[in-house]
Formats: C-alpha cells, structure tokens, sequence
C-alpha cells in the first residue's frame, strides 16, 4: 500500500533528490562540528553503560558526580573514561562506585596517564563500557524473540496513546487498561520540566507535573508490566518516552538498557522549544540517535510543534525541511528507515476553505517522501477550542486523514485536548472514534486517487518547491557567511518562529571542544559495531 502512494502525487523524482541533497548539504557541517566536541551528558551516559547508577543523599547521581570530579581535576577534552580507569587502576578506589562517591568528597584525584598506563586505562575502559552494549543487544534480542512469540498489532497505523499522572505506580494500571482498549504504544510523556533538569532522577517516582519523571527504574517497572499485558493480549505492546533535553544521551542510553521501543528524538526540538544551546543538541542527538540504531529504537521527531507556533499552511514546507534534515541526521547515526517515526501533524485551522484537502496533500507530501519511515501523525491541539463535540469531529477527520494516507503512528486525540488534562472516559471515547474510522475507511488508500494536477497534486508540488527554496537558501548563506547552514538558520526563526543563536542557550556551559587525544570507547563501540 505504501509503495502504490510513492506514485499518486506524480512529483519529479530529481526534485525529491534535489531535496535530500541540499539536506545533506545543510546538516554535514553540523555533524561534523558534533565529532568535533563532547559534552558531560555524552560522558555521564558512557559511565552508565560501564555500570555506574544511583545517586546520593540529595538525589544527585554518581555519574554527575565523577564527571563534575574529572572535569575539574583535567578537563574532559580527553574523554571521561581514560582518567577514570587510570584512578582505579592506581588505586583510588576499588570499583567505580567508591570511586564516584569518593569524588563527590574530593577525596579521589584524577590525571591524564601517558604510555603504557594510558593503553591500560582505555583497554579497561573498554571492556566496562562494552557490557553495557551487549546489554542493549540482548535487549534488542528479546524485543525480536516477544515480538515473534505474542505478534505485532494486524493494522497499522498503530495506535499511540499517552498514560502519564505523574505517579508511575497509577501510569502502570492506566497504561494495562488503555492496551487492552485498543492501543499498541503506551507513552509515557516526561514530567513538565525535566527536559531543563542537567541530571536524570534516581528511582521510582509518584511525584510529577503533567508527566512521570522519566527514570531507569520507572522504565523497568513500565516495561515488565507491558509485557505482562503483551503475553495476556497476544500482541507486543511498544513502550515510549523522551530522550530529548540536557540528558538526552544518559535517557537514550537507559532506554536501551531497559528494553523501551520508541523514544521522542527530535534535531532541534529542545533548541526551539526548550532554548537548550544548539551545540549541545546537537551533540547529544548524534551519541542518543546512535544508541537508538543499536537497541532497534524507534525514533519520533517533533515537527508537529512547529505547527503550534506557526501558521500551518505557511509554514508547511519549513515541517518537510526538518523532517529531511531528521532524515539526514539519523541515517548518519546509525538508523533504518524503519525506525524513523518522522512528525507532522493535523494543525490547519479547521475554518480555511478546503482545510482537510490541504492536510491531506501535506499528509502525502510526507508518505511519499519518506515511503519506508512508519511517519507519526499528530492531532489537532492549536484550534481545539473546548467544543467537545467539534473537537470529536476533528479528531475522527484527523483519524480519516492518517488512515487514507497510510500514516505509521497515529497518536489518539482527545476531544478536550489543550484545554483540561483528559478524563479517562475522554480516553475511551477517543480510542473508539479511532476503531471506527480505521474499521470503516481503513482500505481507502486503495481507491484514493487524487485526480492529475489537481488540487491536492499541486499543493504537495508547492510544498515541497518551497521547501527546495529554502534549504537552497540556507546553504547560500552558509557559503557566504562560513557559519554552518542550519546553526543560521535556527537563528534566524526559520523553524516554529524561534530564535536560537548557537552562542546562547541552556546547557552551552557543558559542551567541551574535544583534544587530539580524545577517547570514548562507547562511540567507537557504536560506530563500528564491536561488542568488545
């Protein structure tokens, strides 16, 4: 089905070329200024795959602590690591627990080894870190083997539903119940704030504001009892969260550790919508989409929050340049088509002549762009008005839409959406108006043929010119100003209307430039594809 829609918009195929490689033109120096530099999220998660966890008495994590220790004895232009296992082998501590928590005494010193005792250290370091890789292999195994044994949902789209009270013990029973009304990806959406926080909370928590802290131990507990409901179901049940903010690579890291499915991974999300520094981001995205590759995760990116601050029938085109800039982000770490869940979303006001034609060109604009990505369809949330009943009305045309267009992930909308935190009745209404449209119009790609050069044909050619525009501007700046295309960019408000100079920003105090005799076993693990 997928591949019959690649032909019905009849684009130019050198145009849809000429598209991805002036994204690859914009976003290689941007990959390139991230190999150049590290920052202490990167190190504080490349401790966590060699095993370190907990925090102490103020809930600060160990990881937070050894890193902070190192950067301020010898920098972290080096790397974490060689310092690190150089202490343990001169005794500074037995293991690498003691020596984080003699750290955050000033009790351990730290040094840059040379020669034989730099060779010992990083070998050392290397067989720590790769144990956690082998761990997100295995559980990358046992995703295949439960997915082979209970099965996968018979439809797609799949049915995205977010349970997030701020109590992980209430998010379990909410999230078991909404799987056995239909859904086949439980999200559980981050306490507000924590994309700010520069740690990752310690343990099980029931405190949080419209979201659960996302924790190791709140995704351990998540996870094993989705699999408890995928054996009672026969179906897998996916597992999502945000590995996005100042601890995206420590969040991707836990993740995979713990066996999540999908995780929000957007380029520059936390950039335009949480002013995190674009150099920190950007680093951090290439470590977490990295580990994402390995553990078999699927990514979502954020596209969709464009729409809430910018006009969606202007700014389209500025939703297909980011999803190609995703696109191109991601291959280069590491991932496969079928993990990129690229965002867009229902967001036209509802009140523009031919409103659902539109979302409809713009729905098919991204299918055939991306024919192998499974796409994540978001509902409307900016003109939801508090009329229940017209928001119904919208969400099951937002459903027909996702259907007619063979959308991947389509996220439930609630018929009080941006206006109360939903009830679960609200819930249940809405996993209903989703049953019905795909029950009853869910074959209809195969008779949906929009007529040669019509209305919808010629909106999507539109789109996607004016998307060509502009990443050949971008990368006519970047020649003429020497600053990487899209770092200009995003200053400039060309993506969601936000201004964000690569100068400023949350998180820019913990980018380190990296020195010419930088080590991270993780990153050479990752990207060669080495157990050991």
């Amino acid at each position: 089905m997928v591949l019959r829609q690649r032909s019905i918009l009849e684009l130019d195929p050198a145009e849809v070329k000429r598209a991805r490689a002036l994204a690859r033109q914009a976003g290689r120096p941007v990959v390139n200024l991230a190999k150049r530099h590290t920052t202490v999220s990167v190190e504080r998660a490349t401790l966590r795959l060699a095993g370190l966890s907990g925090a102490d008495h103020e809930n600060v994590p160990w990881v937070n602590h050894l890193v902070d220790a190192v950067r301020s004895d010898v920098g972290l232009e080096h790397g974490v690591t060689t310092p690190v296992w150089d202490a343990l082998a001169r005794g500074e501590a037995p293991d690498l627990l003691t020596l984080a928590q003699k750290s955050a005494s000033g009790a351990a010193s730290f040094v840059v080894p040379e020669g034989r005792a730099a060779t010992t250290a990083k070998r050392r370091a290397r067989a720590a870190v790769a144990r956690g890789i082998r761990t997100i292999d295995r559980q990358r195994a046992a995703r295949d083997r439960l997915i082979a044994r209970h099965g996968d949902p018979k439809q797609k789209p799949w049915i995205y539903l977010i349970v997030a009270t701020g109590d992980i013990y209430e998010d379990i029973p909410q999230a078991q119940a909404a799987a056995r009304e239909g859904a086949d990806v439980i999200a559980v959406i981050r306490s507000t704030g924590q994309s700010l926080l520069d740690f990752v909370p310690e343990g099980a928590t029931r405190e949080g504001y419209a979201g659960t802290y996302a924790t190791q131990e709140n995704f351990r507990l998540m996870r094993a009892a989705l699999d408890e409901t995928s054996k009672e179901l026969g179906r897998y049940i996916r597992l999502t969260n945000y590995a996005s903010g100042l601890c995206m690579p420590e969040i991707a890291t836990l993740a995979g550790l713990e066996r999540l499915d999908m995780m929000l991974n957007d380029s520059m999300y936390g950039i335009l919508f949480r002013d995190i520094n674009p150099i920190r981001t950007f680093v951090d995205q290439r470590f977490s989409r990295q580990i994402h590759a390995r553990a078999g995760i699927i990514i979502n990116t954020g596209e969709d929050n464009y729409l809430t601050t910018a006009d969606a029938v202007e700014a389209a085109h500025t939703v297909t340049v980011s999803q190609l800039l995703n696109e191109y982000f991601a291959k280069e770490a590491g991932l496969a088509d079928w993990q990129l869940g690229l965002g867009h979303a229902f967001e036209i006001d509802p009140t523009i002549p031919e409103s659902f034609r539109l979302e409809l060109a713009h729905a098919l604009l991204a299918r055939h762009l991306f024919p192998d990505a499974p796409l994540k369809w978001m509902p409307p949330t900016k003109h939801m008005t508090g009329d229940i009943f017209r928001g119904y009305l919208l969400d099951g045309f937002f459903n027909l839409a996702g259907a007619m267009t063979s959308q991947g992930i389509l996220l439930v909308g609630m018929m009080t959406e941006a206006v109360v935190t939903p009830f679960l009745s609200d819930r249940d209404l809405a996993l209903q108006n989703v049953r019905y449209v795909l029950q009853a119009a869910g074959g209809l790609t195969e008779d949906f043929h929009p007529p040669r050069d019509g209305f919808i044909q010629t909106r999507a050619r539109t789109v996607l010119a004016e998307a060509i525009d502009l990443l050949d501007r971008i990368n006519s700046d970047t020649e003429a100003t020497g600053t990487p295309a899209l770092l200009s960019a995003i200053a400039d408000g060309t993506f969601g209307a936000m201004k964000r100079p690569p100068t400023k920003g949350k998180g820019l105090d913990g980018v380190v430039r990296k020195g010419a005799a930088y080590d991270n076993p993780a990153i050479d693990l990752l990207e060669t594809g080495a157990t050991r």
